[in-house]
């Protein structure tokens, strides 16, 4: 059995990453900053990367809390990535959760994504650890 999610109570201003469950961004974090919490429980985030449609400013939604993570703390790495290590990789304005398949150089990665079934090239400035948010505790993978 699964134990219980520690309830996390964002405050305007508070750093946060947005999951995305729209079809072809399933699994995806963007990451967003609180604009206030509402008496219902949800949360009102302003996006730091995505716009609204017209493009003429941040993009502002109103959010449930499953759907909210703090911001992941940097990870310091070794030197380069490990074969098969679970990575984040930043694209299309948010992170998205693959695998080191391979290096290319010095400075560039193939990441492969289970989700769409691509393998691409990523320098590694675009590349972190991926880390589960797990009853308000960060958990690095492996």
């Amino acid at each position: 059995m699964r134990p219980p999610r520690k309830k996390v109570n964002f405050r305007s201003g508070d750093k946060v990453e947005v999951c995305s469950n729209e079809e072809g961004f399933f699994g995806s974090y963007y990451l967003a900053t609180v604009v206030s919490p509402l008496d219902n429980g949800l949360y009102v985030v302003r996006y730091d990367t995505l716009l609204e449609d017209d493009e003429s400013k941040p993009l502002t939604l109103t959010v449930f809390p499953r759907e909210l993570r703090p911001k992941p703390p940097r990870v310091a790495t070794a030197s380069s990535f490990a074969l098969y290590q679970r990575v984040d990789a930043f694209d299309n304005d948010g992170w998205w959760v693959g695998e080191i398949t391979g290096k290319v150089d010095v400075d560039r990665y193939y990441v492969y994504f289970s989700t769409t079934h691509e393998e691409i090239v990523y320098p590694a400035s675009a590349i972190r650890v991926h880390q589960e948010w797990i009853n308000g505790q960060w958990i690095r993978s492996n």
